[in-house]
């Protein structure tokens, strides 16, 4: 049995990680960590104020990171040194230097560490790559992943998001670390990253949309374009080779189609409850950690390499149109 302490009690550990914690059958929820304890009265279970005072306590056995991401780090940081196992949300960390301290500090500490990076537990994730490698559609070239929505700080309940220095970036960080994640678990180590991030739309302190070329050792090159500047909703997946095509739009949906047919492969119905049920068995069997913090840490990397390039080519000096002939 493993004993939970959570961390941070928002739309996603009470829609999707408490519940999946509760039906877990190895799996016990022991605390929370909030700043408004009435939060957690409705599970019955101890709450706490601060990190420090719930780790002190000394029964928890892991630890669900459900905090901003500027938290990511310092607490995971904080529950390794206590002894504690450490499932963190995502983006990992706020840059690759803190994503690999946290790498470090796991092993140090002979703990696990993963990431929530959940859709790496989608059946047709898992159908795409055996797709891949029994030669579907041939040698894989280009890949194409998107997600667009529209959102304003007004309009959300996490306004932390809109703040840098809490949430890293816009999009990038937020719903482009996801797809960027699910292309490194599909493809592979990533190699170079050219990224583009600009305000179209929206006037705000990050990004309202990103652009990132990302190209593997295996020569396929992918496209990440993430938006929260556009009402027209879009959650593309599409892997293109020499002789053949693989879609799984939308990559939050169940449908997949290849050269052999259409396939429909659901998921969970709480899409969080695989990776947990993962983490567990683990911790508690030493079964293979499907999002690990080692092999989860390469979408910092790739994050990382499109801000740096980005603000690179933002500081160059724009060129003049060339002369009509």
């Amino acid at each position: 049995m493993l004993k939970w302490l959570v961390i941070g009690i928002g739309d996603i550990t009470r829609k999707r990680v408490i519940p999946a914690l509760l039906e877990e059958p190895r799996s016990e929820l022991w605390g929370i960590v909030t700043r408004d304890p009435t939060k957690a009265a409705p599970y019955g279970v101890r709450a706490f104020t601060d990190l420090d005072t719930a780790l002190a306590a000394g029964e928890a056995d892991a630890v669900y990171v459900a905090s901003p991401v500027f938290l990511h780090a310092p607490q995971t940081h904080a529950s390794l040194a206590a002894g504690r196992h450490v499932l963190c949300e995502k983006p990992m960390a706020m840059n690759y230097a803190e994503a690999t301290s946290m790498v470090a500090a796991a092993r140090a500490a002979h703990k696990t560490l993963g990431v929530a990076y959940y859709r790496r537990t989608y059946p047709k994730v898992a159908r795409a790559k055996e797709l891949l490698q029994k030669g579907a559609i041939g040698q894989p070239l280009f890949a194409y992943i998107t997600c667009y929505e529209w959102r304003l700080p007004a309009e959300v309940k996490r306004v932390w998001q809109f703040d840098p220095a809490l949430a890293g970036g816009g999009p990038l960080f937020d719903i482009g670390s996801h797809r960027i994640d699910v292309l490194n678990y599909v493809f592979g180590e990533p190699r170079r990253v050219v990224g583009q991030l600009s305000n179209a739309v929206h006037n705000t302190a990050v990004e309202d949309c990103a652009t990132v070329l990302i190209e593997y050792s295996n020569k396929v090159r992918a496209v990440v374009d993430v938006r929260w500047n556009t009402r027209v909703n879009r959650d593309e997946f599409r892997i293109i080779g020499t002789e053949g095509e693989i879609d799984l739009t939308p990559l939050n949906g169940p449908e997949l189609t290849s050269p052999g047919g259409s396939e429909n492969l659901p998921t969970h119905a709480n899409i969080h409850f695989p990776c947990i049920a993962n983490f567990v068995a683990a911790v508690l069997d030493g079964a293979p950690l499907i999002a690990s913090g080692e092999s989860s840490l390469w979408t910092d990397w790739v994050t990382e390499q499109a801000v740096a390039s980005s603000a690179h080519r933002g500081t160059a000096k724009d060129l003049p149109f060339p002369d009509r002939v």
